[in-house]
């Protein structure tokens, strides 16, 4: 092999190597990527269990605000419209706590779908650094080859073993 062919394979092999790291590194950052939304995904449950503790705190302080406003104004406790308000008041409050789980649930699941889709685009990243190091070995391949003069046809000036007379009478 020649120097330039050596040169060749030298630079090729390096492709191969760069692209493979390349590869990985994009791979590994979208596995970070998925990582960081699976903890989002986390928080966001962990959020709405705050959320859902500061409402209930907020609707007792309400629900007894209620009944001091009720008592004030000499609505008996337990009557037709103290029940009416409480069990109204009681039906909201659940019904606040089902939107906060429900809006919880649409964001960890947004989140573990940002992950999945990471986990996708790195499994990509590093399939396309395969095939991009795979077109590197066969051009590199073929740059040798083309190098090689390999299944040329001998040229015309080159000997071929055979006597030639030239001017003169000598032969060769």
């Amino acid at each position: 092999m020649s120097w330039q062919g050596a040169v060749v394979a030298a630079i090729g092999a390096a492709q191969y190597q760069q692209q493979g790291a390349i590869g990985k590194y994009n791979q590994a950052v979208q596995n970070r990527n998925a990582q960081v939304a699976e903890q989002e995904a986390q928080l966001i449950e962990k959020q709405s269990e705050f959320d859902i503790a500061r409402f209930d705190k907020n609707f007792r302080k309400i629900e007894g605000e209620t009944q001091v406003a009720l008592a004030k104004s000499g609505v008996v406790a337990g009557s037709g419209t103290a029940y009416k308000i409480a069990a109204s008041n009681a039906r909201e409050a659940e019904l606040q706590r089902q939107i906060i789980n429900y809006n919880s649930k649409v964001a960890q699941s947004r989140k573990i779908e940002s992950a999945n889709f990471a986990r996708i685009q790195g499994n990509i990243a590093r399939q396309s650094a395969r095939l991009a190091q795979i077109g590197t070995l066969a051009s590199t391949g073929t740059s040798l080859l083309g190098m090689s003069n390999f299944g040329s046809t001998p040229r015309s000036d080159t000997f071929t073993g055979g006597l030639q007379t030239y001017g003169g009478g000598y032969s060769f």
